[in-house]
């Protein structure tokens, strides 16, 4: 039964996530969130941790793969409830304009 849900739960992603990119939405969606990272200052506070890393370790002693697993859980809990409360909006409203997914 959990499986099944599970399934059920992905495929429901995958389709609303094929819906938003066939309508451009996704695209919207993304330079909505890219315009409002930048305006909040969470692409400036994400190069300085970047800096700060590449500073601690030294630039010969880090991969992109070290700085993406140092900045991520960091760069997640930097973006503003506001945002991700107006993407979310977005996306229910995107939903229910398209309510035959």
């Amino acid at each position: 039964m959990v499986v099944s849900k599970i399934n059920k739960d992905a495929q429901m992603r995958a389709t609303i996530n094929q819906k938003l990119i066939e309508t451009g939405e996704r695209e919207c969606l993304k330079e909505l969130l890219r315009a409002k990272l930048i305006e909040c200052g969470w692409t400036d506070q994400l190069k300085a941790h970047c800096k700060e890393v590449i500073k601690e370790k030294g630039l010969e002693h880090v991969t992109v793969d070290d700085l993406v697993a140092e900045i991520t859980p960091k760069g997640r809990a930097l973006v503003p409830d506001s945002v991700k409360k107006e993407l979310l909006q977005r996306i229910r409203t995107f939903l229910a304009q398209h309510a035959s997914l």
